[in-house]
Order: C-alpha cells, then structure tokens, then sequence
C-alpha cells in the first residue's frame, strides 16, 4: 500500500523523537519515499543527520534554510506529499494547528497542505488530559485530521499513565491505512488463534506453547484490509483486536463448534490456532492427587477440524499453518494436499526468531501448484499482511496465481 508514496514527516520537540527514527526507516523499507522535517527543538532530541541517513533525503529545520533544495520550501514541502505524519505531536504544537498559527517551518507546510493528516500525540499524562489540549484535538478531528491515541504506560517524567507514542510498527499501520484500498472489503473472514486447552482435571490441563500473536495480527490485518472478521481463539493472553467479532474457546471440541457454526457463511478461513491432537479420553471430575509415583493418561485423537473443512469447503478460500521442527517443507507439502488447502504458511518454530512467544517469525507460503515464496525474518504484523493480500488475491481473482517467480535450488521463490 505504500509502495511509491510520499510520506512526509514532521518531529516536534519531545523525548519520543527517538522512535520516530524506526518508523522513517519501517516507512522506507515498505517502498514510501520519505522526507523528515523537525522543528528547531526536535533537533535537541535526534540530530537531522541521523534521519537523512535513514531516509535518504534531505533533512528540512529551518524556514529558509533550503534555498538549495526547493523554491519555496513549506510548499514544496506540501506538494511533495500524499499524506503528513506529525510525531510526536507535543501540547505546543496541537495548538499551533488547531488555530492555524504558522510560525515555523512545520506548522506552515501544514497550513499549506491538503493531503491527509495523521497527528500522533505524545506529552505527560496531565497535559494531554488539560481541558485545552483536548479542545484542540476535538477541533482537529472535526476538520478530518486523523488522530492516534497516546499508548498508557511508563512516561519519561516517571509516572505512569497516558501519554505514550505508540510502538512504531502501529504508527507505521496507521499510515498504511490511510492508503488501504479495502481490498477485502464485503469480505467475511474467520481467522482461529492461540493453544487449545484440554483438561486433566479441574486444575491441569494439556496445552502448547502458543501465544496467539500471529493469529491476532491476521485477524487485525484482516479488519485493515476491510473484511468483517471472526476471530475464535484458544488460550492467549493478548488483547483481542477491535472492530471484530471475538470467539473465545478452550478445547478443540469447542473449536471445532464455533468454526462449523460460522464456516457456511464465511469467504475464507485462516486457521491458524494450534490444535490440540489429542485429548484426555476421561478427565478427572476433581483434582488428582499425587500418590503414586507414575501417571497414566488415556489420551484420544481430537477431531481434524482443518481436514474437515478441506472436505465441507466448496468456495471458501481455505488456509492452514504447518509449525514444525524438521522436515518442514515437506510436511507442510503433505498437509496442504490432504487437507485441501489453497496455500499453507509453514515454519520452524525452531529457528531463532521464530516460532511461539516471540513477535517475529520466519515463514514459507507453499501454493497447490507447488510453488514456494520465501519470506525472511519479519515481524508476524508484517508477515499476517501478506497473508491477508494473498487471500485477498485469491477472493478476488480464483484464477490468481503467484507472479514474477523465478527457479532456485530446484525451488519456485517469490520475489519480494
């Protein structure tokens, strides 16, 4: 989505700068042409040399100071721009653009500008609830600005509360979604998440080591991409999402229940919990008490809710996951064709940044054809993008088939 826009940043004065430097760089590596501009106190906080480093363009502080670089500098400035990011936006600066006061560099190329504007917020907790700061950004929103709210958390005056620029990965989401296409829009997408549960007895239970994460992101990707979305999901202790529909399960029984109630009316699934495949055959009604020095448990396959989908599916695009720890491409090639998949996303939950409990992974999407796109390690919000836009592909072009391949090592590797 950003491939070949123009993002202009503008940095005002607060201790948050310093992040802002990792979103100019996620911004640059996701294909935008970025530009940096800072206000005379933000270069207090990160030198201009460190962003025009990192985006590879010139560095704008001063009112007349680029003489060298533009006629007149606030209105190339705004021209040059399809969308304006203000972060950290101070208290000071909320003012200046709620009263269209331009007394510098950075709130004239706003005042010139009619691209959209994402305001990201960043001040002590005190400040940002000050009656006159909220009446600022009330005026802001009425004219349409785009408004991200203060993570609460650790400030850097030392207390705790609201007031935090969010991570840069969740700025960087925002601006993409100011150029999403919806290119899921009127699409119903079920996405499962998280470890199953299955009882021992009341207090124990036989679980894995999955966090969810990776399903979460898909289901917010999703909801970006504008789909409405279902998301059912075993044991996690993430935060679901907004703007969906939140199913929460144990065991895989109760999986399999919620996803065959919503299965007939869904556009595709993207399975992505990690199933138990065994279950207790008779869980204790009370705690079992250690006596003996060995435990037997019966253990009974669970149902195989993905292959049961791959034989119910009749339009649905149907995704799997393959976790594995050796053979990875082949099992994950065995799996997608019993279970009659439309791709797989398989990885070694081995490999250092991968796996469960960590927020990167490092995946392959294996297709029905055969072919293989390669993905090095990224973020899971990163990888669950390129999920979301090959089901998207795949709803809306059933003929859609992976492009600009190319053979190595006897393998089809997409080029990113």
């Amino acid at each position: 989505m950003l491939n070949g826009k123009n993002i202009l940043i503008g940095v005002t004065g607060g201790i948050a700068a310093y992040k802002v430097v990792e979103v100019a760089s996620r911004l640059k590596k996701s294909g935008a042409n970025v530009r940096v501009m800072m206000t005379r106190n933000a270069a207090e906080f990160v030198t201009p040399r460190t962003f025009q480093e990192i985006t590879g363009n010139a560095v704008s502080v001063e009112m007349f100071g680029d003489a060298a670089n533009f006629h007149v500098a606030h209105i190339a400035l705004a021209d040059f721009a399809d969308a304006i990011l203000i972060a950290p936006a101070t208290a000071n600066f909320l003012a200046k653009a709620a009263h269209g006061i331009a007394d510098d560099l950075l709130t004239t190329t706003i005042l010139a500008c009619d691209k959209p504007l994402l305001i990201a917020p960043s001040m002590n907790t005190k400040m940002f609830d000050n009656p006159a700061t909220q009446d600022n950004l009330r005026i802001l929103r009425s004219r349409g600005v785009k408004i991200l709210e203060p993570a609460t958390g650790e400030l850097a005056c030392g207390i705790s509360g609201k007031g935090r620029l969010p991570e840069p990965i969740e700025i960087c989401a925002a601006v993409e979604k100011i150029f999403a296409s919806g290119i899921l829009s009127g699409k119903k997408i079920l996405v499962t998440a998280g470890g199953t549960v299955e009882a021992i007895d009341p207090v124990r239970y036989i679980g894995n080591r999955s966090s969810g994460r990776m399903g979460f992101e898909i289901a917010r990707s999703a909801v970006d991409a504008g789909a409405q979305v279902v998301l059912i999901s075993g044991k996690s202790e993430l935060e679901p999402p907004k703007n969906l529909q939140f199913v929460k399960v144990e065991s895989a029984i109760q999986m399999r229940e919620a996803v065959l109630k919503e299965f007939d009316s869904v556009d595709a699934v993207i399975m992505s919990a990690a199933v138990a495949d065994y279950r207790v055959k008779n869980p204790a009604a009370q705690k079992i008490k250690k006596s003996a020095d060995a435990l037997t448990l019966e253990l009974v396959k669970n149902p195989d809710i993905l292959r049961e989908l791959g034989g119910l599916k009749k339009s649905q695009v149907l995704v799997g996951f393959a976790a594995e720890t050796q053979n990875v491409l082949n099992y994950a090639r065995k799996k997608l064709v019993e279970k009659n998949l439309d791709f797989i996303v398989a990885n070694d939950v081995t490999a250092d940044g991968a796996g469960f409990g960590v927020a990167t992974n490092i995946a392959s999407i294996i297709w029905r054809g055969g072919d293989v796109e390669n993905f090095d390690k990224m973020s899971k919000f990163d990888l669950a993008k390129k999920i979301v836009e090959r089901v998207a592909r795949l709803l809306n072009d059933r003929k859609f088939f992976p492009v600009n391949l190319h053979e190595h090592k006897n393998q089809f590797v997409l080029e990113n």
